[in-house]
Formats: C-alpha cells, structure tokens, sequence
C-alpha cells in the first residue's frame, strides 16, 4: 500500500502533505489489506443503513438491529416485522430495501457468499437490481468488504468535498467533472477517494 499511495502523490502533488502525514502517523490507508469482519450480507445492511446519515446514527441503528435479531442474518432479518425494524430506526424505505436483501438471499436469487468472485461489473449488476440499492451502496461494499481499489465514489459527497478542499477549488466539483479528473489513479482510486475523506474528518 506505502507504494500505491506513493505514486497517488507523484500523480497529484495535492495529495503529498496528507499521505506524508498518514505514513509518518502510521494511519496509511488500510483498504484490501485485511479480511472482512462480517458477512457479505451483514456488509450490506451495514451500508443501507448507512445512507444518508450520519456515522454515529448508523452505529445507533445498527446497535438496536442486532438488538432485535441477534446475528444479522438473511433468516434473523427475515423474521422480524417491520415494526421492529423500524423501532431499531430504519426509515420504511430502508427496511423495505433490507428486507429485500434477506428475500433475495433466502430465494437463492444472489448467493451474497459468492460475490467477492464477480468482477466489479457483475456485482454492480447483481446488486442494483434489487430495490433500494443504488451505486453509493454498491460503491462502499466493493470498496471496504470486497476491497476493490479501483472504485470512485463520485456520488459521495465527502469525496467531493474532500478533493475541492485538497485543491483549493472555490466552487463545487460535480460528479462528471471527479469522474475525469480521477482517470489518471485508474487502478486505485478506491485509495484516492479514502484520502478524500480523510481530508475531511
């Protein structure tokens, strides 16, 4: 990884003072550099529940989802109502989508097991089928279960945020402008996003 993130700041000088202070702090990025704590499918509630809320919010609601079922499992999930997954402080929008993920599981229509298998196109396609997930969702389960280093989340805001601070930018960055301007990190811009939000934590 101390090589990747080298060359990231050979590409783009921006980046040199925030990795220098990561290596010499020894908190250089970690992403592919160690084996997922959970399942595939925990993973994936983990991120739904995630959007669009803050961290602290989402470790609440993750707290009181095991709570209520125990082990996040397609099966546990499965079991509980909706209103018990809403007393956890899932919105109807995000148990609908979790629901869907234990649904799809129990049906055998995607074997979460098996997803690390699949290129990045494929996972994309097997999860953006299902109601609810969208690219960002997609985008962090490849990138922090999967560990896939060649993801650009340019639909997260924080990434954005991160790169207009980094390059002294007086107006906001769009999605189609961070797409081209991360061409030249091709094949690790997961590591260049997670330098992103780094910058702004």
């Amino acid at each position: 990884m101390r090589k990747i993130v080298l060359e990231i700041a050979d590409l783009d000088k921006r980046f040199a003072p925030i990795i220098e202070q990561s290596i010499k702090e020894s908190t250089i990025c970690d992403l592919a550099t160690k084996k997922p704590d959970r399942s595939h499918f925990e993973s994936l509630v983990t991120s739904v529940t995630s959007q669009q809320v803050s961290n602290a919010a989402a470790k609440a609601i993750r707290k009181r989802l095991i709570a209520e079922c125990g082990k996040v499992t397609p099966a546990n999930i499965a079991k509980l109502s909706d209103a018990q997954m809403r007393s956890a402080g899932l919105s109807a929008a995000k148990v609908k989508t979790i629901k869907g993920l234990a649904e799809a599981s129990l049906e055998k229509i995607i074997n979460f097991n098996k997803l690390h298998e699949q290129d990045d196109k494929e996972v994309y396609q097997s999860l953006t089928n299902l109601w609810g997930i969208g690219p960002w969702t997609v985008d962090m389960f490849m990138m922090f279960q999967l560990g896939r280093l060649n993801i650009w989340p340019v639909g997260d805001l924080g990434v954005r945020r991160g790169w207009e601070k980094l390059h002294r930018l007086k107006e906001e960055i769009t999605p189609a402008q961070l797409i081209k301007k991360g061409e030249k990190f091709t094949p690790h811009r997961s590591v260049v996003a997670w330098y992103c939000w780094r910058v702004i934590d």
